[in-house]
């Protein structure tokens, strides 16, 4: 496979080894990389983090239900996009798989355009948390490069105090507090409050922890 035609990574999890060769020779042709497991087990064992990517995950297997191992993976703090795909489910399991973030529910046979149509929607949800993740460390590092009193006048700057009610709050000249916001504003890589503001809200317009 050509690097610069790679389109994102597969988890397959599924244990029919048939199924888990058609589809692995498939994607691998549509220019995936793909890793197969034969189990949710071998999965927590065996699998490293990757980004973009999405799981295949099978409903019904042996040792561990789909919708557990999605429950582990959620209580773990990975957030890989999840698309079901399964023979025979229950309505409940179906259900349980949608509330708990599944982008997609498969029934077998499905088509490969539907299933080409799901993987995409997850890579490109995968792409954009991770993109989230990026920018929101970068903000971090910014943040980590004010001095003590820097970060108390930003966050304050953040609520809207302006200069005198920042300088009563923290027993400073109001000429001192300007001379703060200024290097607030420098040091974030910002030139305006407002953008300061819009900096430090995240893409469900909550405002970072950091901030906080």
């Amino acid at each position: 496979m050509n690097f610069d035609d790679f389109r994102g990574h597969v988890y397959l999890i599924d244990d029919d080894p048939s199924i888990c060769r058609s589809l692995a020779f498939t994607l691998s042709s549509s220019n995936y990389s793909v890793q197969t497991f034969d189990g949710p087990r071998a999965f927590l064992k065996d699998s490293l983090p990757i980004s973009p990517a999405v799981i295949l995950l099978d409903m019904r297997m042996p040792e561990m239900t789909g919708t557990e191992l999605q429950h582990t993976l959620l209580e773990s703090g990975r957030e890989t996009p999840i698309i079901f795909i399964s023979g025979e489910s229950q309505p409940t399991e179906i259900i349980d798989a949608m509330k708990q973030g599944a982008i997609d529910f498969l029934l077998k046979p499905f088509s490969m355009e539907s299933l080409m149509t799901a993987i995409e929607n997850g890579l490109n949800k995968d792409r954009a948390r991770q993109n989230e993740l990026v920018r929101d460390m970068d903000i971090r590092q910014r943040f980590g490069r004010l001095t003590e009193k820097e970060q108390e006048i930003c966050r304050l700057m953040i609520k809207g105090y302006g200069n005198k009610e920042i300088a009563e709050l923290n027993g400073s000249a109001p000429s001192t507090v300007k001379l703060h916001r200024s290097r607030v504003l420098d040091k974030m890589g910002v030139e305006t409050l407002p953008e300061l503001i819009e900096l430090t809200i995240d893409d469900k317009r909550r405002v970072l922890e950091v901030f906080n």
